[in-house]
């Protein structure tokens, strides 16, 4: 369903009537958007012919489908904000709470979906954890970190091809040199303070991306473009981690590129 849905029109709409103070003019393309908008919002098919019989009506229903885009979006955007947090502490069961609750209140079906992804990734994740076995259908870095956590449970470190493998690919991510990484992968301990390196790098790249990206914004806004380039500069002359030195490569040419319109 995610993929068939665009809320671009029905927004527009929205704003012209509700905000704007437009007059709604029942066309058969505006109904047929409101009906199809309706049935991706979960309000039934009776339940929207019927406000389509006049204006009054037809309005309320544009007003409660906006609602309903408006308030799932918020609701999901702070509840994967919170899972986000609460995984980073290794509360999966938290995190996994967090989507329960969305789903015993929402009724949009891209919400409700986007909402059972994220239980099941956490689901898995709490598996990986309790078992110590990789599931190939979940992102590496995730499982590196609840094996982390599995690890400072007091469990061992059972040193798996399929673990062996995950590091080996995601070792070059946080640039560690397939040298540095056959060698830790010689023992658990090597093993152990591989995964550890590979985590902080992300972490400390994440948090020193975050920081700069901020102030790089705040100097921009403020007309300081030279000051905002040196964000990334400083970015650049310290970060090893690709992913991140190419994200602040790309802030780079977007702030020496000519504004538009120039």
């Amino acid at each position: 369903m995610s993929d068939e849905i665009n809320w671009d029109r029905i927004r527009d709409l929205a704003h012209r009537v509700l905000e704007r103070s437009e007059s709604l003019e029942l066309s058969g393309d505006t109904r047929a958007l409101l009906l199809k908008s309706a049935r991706e919002v979960a309000i039934s098919e009776q339940d929207a012919e019927d406000a389509l019989r006049g204006l009054p009506t037809a309005t309320t229903l544009l007003r409660e489908i906006r609602q309903r885009i408006r308030d799932g979006s918020n609701r999901l955007g702070k509840a994967e904000d919170r899972v986000d947090e609460l995984q980073r502490k290794g509360d999966l069961e938290g995190a996994q709470q967090v989507m329960r609750d969305v789903l015993a209140v929402e009724v949009v079906p891209l919400y409700r979906e986007q909402a059972e992804r994220t239980l099941k990734r956490l689901a898995g994740l709490a598996e990986v954890r309790a078992t110590g076995r990789l599931n190939p259908d979940l992102h590496d870095r995730d499982q590196l970190a609840v094996l982390m956590q599995r690890i400072e449970q007091g469990h061992a470190l059972e040193l798996t091809d399929d673990l062996r493998a995950l590091m080996r690919r995601t070792a070059p991510t946080a640039a560690v040199s397939e040298a540095e990484a056959e060698e830790a992968l010689k023992s658990p301990e090597g093993a152990k303070a591989l995964m550890g390196m590979i985590l902080s790098r992300f972490q400390k790249a994440e948090r020193r991306f975050l920081r700069s990206m901020y102030r790089m914004t705040s100097l921009r806004d403020a007309g300081d473009v030279d000051g905002a380039r040196q964000q990334m500069r400083d970015v650049l002359a310290v970060e090893v981690v690709p992913l991140y030195r190419e994200m602040a490569e790309e802030q780079l040419r977007g702030l020496d590129s000519p504004p538009p319109g120039s």
